[in-house]
């Protein structure tokens, strides 16, 4: 038996979230059935962290226990042939044998796709929310201003999977903005349940002139869901990436014939 790591991509629209659960396809369940067929075994797959139906992973990781002659490229291969086309392993390796996907992390870093278009966008409905209205970027900017560092987000978050405590560090929160698209990119060390949801909901709400910027102070402090803004739809939200203290899928991914693409780089 060897310990696994993997990066998982997938698309959050084709499944009830990351966890296995009885009667309901889950990107869990579907990485473990596809696993037991390759390898003639029962395997369990611990990811990094829950998604919740319908939000994306770019870089989800997750680590499980195989007995398998496979070396870990072929055994990539081998699961994204036999996996469905709306999950992908993007990175496999073998790693130390107390590698823990979730128990192991120090942080994640998800993004919030928002589209801004005139018009209601008629491709891509599931991977992005939208908003048809004018927003005041520079208003939601200096808003997400006062989110980033340690504080107590209990106000922007839902109520879920009790917690022994609400205070959560920011060390990055952007808005990279596009002519008709925007992202909101958050780094922390922990995330509430629908805390980026909430977060991309109020600064959308600021946007449009729902709420003062330099009103999330007070909402903070506060600690009353009811002032914040309204929970963003899952079809924007994306797990980019795990955080880990040590180097995880170091190097460029070549794989057996060398970089995929036109350029080598």
């Amino acid at each position: 038996m060897r310990n696994v790591r993997a990066r998982i991509a997938y698309d959050g629209s084709a499944f009830f979230g990351w966890q296995r659960q009885d009667g309901f396809e889950s990107v869990q369940e579907t990485l473990e059935q596809t696993l037991a067929d390759l390898c003639g075994a029962a395997v369990i797959v611990h990811g990094a962290g829950r998604t919740d139906s319908g939000v994306h992973a770019l870089g989800q990781v997750a680590h499980f226990h195989v007995a398998t002659r496979l070396e870990d490229e072929r055994l990539r291969c081998a699961l994204n042939a036999n996996l469905p086309r709306s999950v992908v392993v993007t990175r496999l390796e073998t790693c130390p044998a107390q590698f823990h996907a979730r128990y192991g992390a120090r942080g994640k870093r998800y993004g919030y796709l928002t589209l801004t278009s005139r018009s209601r966008p008629p491709l891509g409905r599931a991977l992005a929310h939208w908003v048809r209205e004018p927003l005041d970027l520079a208003a939601m900017r200096r808003a997400a201003g006062h989110l980033r560092g340690r504080r107590d987000f209990r106000a922007l978050a839902s109520s879920g999977s009790p917690r022994k405590s609400t205070v959560r560090t920011l060390s990055s929160i952007r808005i990279l903005a596009r002519r008709r698209a925007f992202a909101v990119i958050v780094q922390g060390d922990g995330f509430l349940y629908n805390m980026v949801r909430t977060i991309a909901g109020t600064l959308i709400d600021v946007g449009r002139g729902h709420m003062e910027a330099d009103a999330l102070p007070e909402i903070l402090a506060s600690g009353d869901r009811r002032r914040a803004g309204p929970t963003a739809p899952a079809c924007g939200l994306y797990l980019a990436s795990v955080l880990y203290p040590e180097p995880v899928f170091a190097g460029r991914d070549a794989g057996p014939r060398g970089a995929a693409g036109l350029f080598p780089f």
